[in-house]
């Protein structure tokens, strides 16, 4: 299936975790090429250099974003200094990227960074978009970001989803950690998904996958163990946020986690909406005992490893 979708002009770029995985929609003669997400800022130099690689003399004419976490926007305006391309948003995310608000695009409250871009663009739900050799129908994808957007193409019935819907489940509905129900909206976009005709999917992070069904079925099971346990997703929501993290430093101290951690405001919203009864410290050595247990961190003379 993936060689087939190389031959049609689209190749995948899958990373480790920390950064998204970037797709290049090659296109026709002058029209250039597109990549939809580039990745956290850390891995700018990598994405550059992967796209050098894979464009050869091909202009690369656009990036798209499906949405504006730091991990699927960091490698943005190292690309579009590189190779001089314009830079496409959803809609509903234009004016946040045009008054860089920090706050709303979530950058200060995960406590993570993204290098300012300016866009030449935006693209909407409902519309149908030219990219690389192919249209691609842009779809709404609200619950783990509200102003996500997914890419469908009905030819190749291939759907890129970003993080609605992964082989295993989706990612953290952030919009939950503010107090604000989402997890509807998660069911929603996988109501959408479910209607259309796919026989591969490109999820955010992880490796592109065929049992469309399947994932479908494992995400409404996630989603529903969430709905009747929402702790159990602001858990999930707080120990992402620390692997996040190490998945950049690869070590901290204690010391040094609990201090980023006091900067990343979704962190205190979870303890203090789900987990008021513990201390900040004392919780925090939970969640890593956790962590560790599950060998998604390794813990040694005082100091916190990535696994």
């Amino acid at each position: 299936m993936l060689s087939d979708l190389r031959r049609a002009g689209v190749t995948i770029l899958e990373r480790g975790w920390l950064s998204s995985n970037s797709v290049v929609l090659h296109g026709i003669e002058e029209r250039g090429a597109v990549v939809v997400d580039t990745g956290y800022w850390s891995h700018a130099e990598q994405t550059v250099s992967l796209l050098k690689h894979e464009l050869g003399s091909e202009p690369l004419a656009k990036v798209i974003n499906t949405h504006l976490h730091s991990d699927h926007c960091g490698g943005n305006l190292a690309i579009c200094s590189q190779f001089g391309s314009g830079i496409h948003v959803p809609a509903g995310s234009a004016e946040l990227v045009d008054t860089w608000d920090v706050d709303r695009l979530t950058y200060a409250a995960t406590g993570q960074h993204c290098p300012r871009f300016r866009r030449s663009g935006s693209i909407s739900s409902g519309e149908r978009i030219d990219a690389g050799c192919w249209q691609w129908d842009v779809i709404a994808a609200p619950g783990h970001d509200p102003l996500s957007v997914a890419l469908y193409q009905p030819e190749l019935k291939t759907l890129i989803s970003a993080d609605a819907l992964w082989e295993n489940g989706f990612g953290v509905v952030f919009p939950e950690l503010e107090g604000l129900d989402a997890f509807d909206e998660v069911g929603s976009t996988l109501d959408c998904f479910a209607g259309l005709d796919v026989s591969l999917v490109v999820p955010g992070h992880g490796r592109p996958f065929t049992d469309f069904q399947g994932a479908l079925v494992r995400a409404r099971s996630r989603l529903d163990r969430f709905l009747r346990f929402p702790s159990e997703h602001a858990a999930y929501a707080a120990k992402v946020l620390i692997k996040f993290r190490l998945l950049e430093t690869q070590v901290e101290s204690l010391g040094s986690l609990e201090n980023w951690l006091v900067g990343a405001r979704y962190f205190e919203l979870v303890r203090q909406r789900h987990f008021p009864d513990q201390e900040a410290s004392d919780w925090v050595q939970s969640l890593l005992k956790d962590m560790e247990s599950r060998k998604a961190i390794r813990l040694a003379s005082g100091k916190i490893y990535d696994a």
